[in-house]
């Protein structure tokens, strides 16, 4: 999708996003080596009362199904920024549901612009636990 197609405030939905235990222990041992993603019994012992997803693990997860929808296609020129924020912890075996949000458009030049889209990600129980901001420069229809 070009630039020039994009509307303020168009929403697309993204795929469910699933986080598996095993695969979230397996990214923090590597990633982000904490007790509260790795050990069990500790996680209990805290008043998230087990194991919680690492951060970037869920946001990578949403981030993955995102790419599937391949939003830009062969228009993308390049990532500009991504900020994530979360609100609510994550724990394995959550299913978590997103919707984008295009929420600024900024040419730049006649030969791309600027796509903000803003991606809110609700749990199985509608809790609102991440939110992502991100920009990604895309080509203009040649005018």
């Amino acid at each position: 999708m070009y630039f020039d197609d994009f509307r303020l405030n168009d929403t697309f939905e993204i795929p469910d996003a699933v986080i598996d235990k095993q695969e979230m222990i397996a990214f923090a041992e590597k990633y982000d080596n904490i007790p509260l993603h790795t050990d069990e019994e500790y996680a209990k012992s805290t008043r998230f009362g087990g194991l919680i997803a690492p951060g970037m693990m869920s946001g990578l997860s949403v981030w993955a199904k995102y790419l599937e929808v391949d939003l830009f296609g062969d228009e993308l020129v390049a990532g500009k920024s991504t900020k994530v924020e979360w609100f609510r912890p994550v724990y394995p075996g959550d299913i978590l549901s997103s919707k984008g949000e295009i929420t600024s458009l900024t040419e730049r030049n006649g030969k791309n612009g600027i796509v903000e889209i803003t991606i809110s990600t609700y749990n199985q129980n509608g809790d609102f636990v991440m939110k992502n901001t991100t920009e990604a420069v895309v080509r203009c229809r040649i005018k």
